[in-house]
């Protein structure tokens, strides 16, 4: 793959996380709930990061990257998208997240499997791997939140 298709994706994959970066920026400046905006500016704080990440293997031209999938015990699967209301509970909000990290993975699942060169479907796949992971924490925060019972 050319530098200009890795960097065109780089590109991609960043727009997604300063979307996802502003969409949890916006909710933890809009919600009143103490808890709530701190759940949302730690979201917003964590797409930071990732938007980070991905800026410095692009910078680094690290065309060889790789994330491992995490392990998908198919929380967001079994749920509807939550709505977005000013009086969510935090598990709503956690599961909303959650619901976010699995459309991104599943983008990039469906970019890889349309990709026809070989590096840009390792390079798909290791983005979709990368939100796997993200979706794995949501899961566990959501599990945790939604059956403190069982902890």
């Amino acid at each position: 793959m050319d530098i200009k298709d890795f960097e065109s994706i780089m590109d991609m994959a960043i727009a997604a996380e300063v979307e996802a970066f502003e969409f949890y920026n916006n909710v933890a400046t809009t919600v009143a709930d103490k808890g709530m905006k701190k759940i949302f500016q730690d979201l917003a704080k964590e797409e930071a990061g990732h938007k980070a990440s991905l800026q410095n293997i692009k910078e680094k031209e690290l065309q060889n990257f790789s994330f491992t999938a995490a392990s998908d015990y198919k929380v967001a699967e079994s749920m509807a998208l939550p709505k977005l209301s000013m009086d969510m509970k935090p598990a709503d909000a956690i599961a909303l997240a959650m619901k976010k990290e699995e459309e991104a993975m599943k983008m990039y699942t469906g970019l890889a499997l349309a990709a026809t060169e070989p590096e840009k479907v390792k390079l798909f796949i290791n983005l979709a791997n990368m939100e796997s992971g993200h979706k794995a924490k949501m899961e566990g925060f959501y599990t945790q939140m939604a059956f403190p019972e069982v902890w």
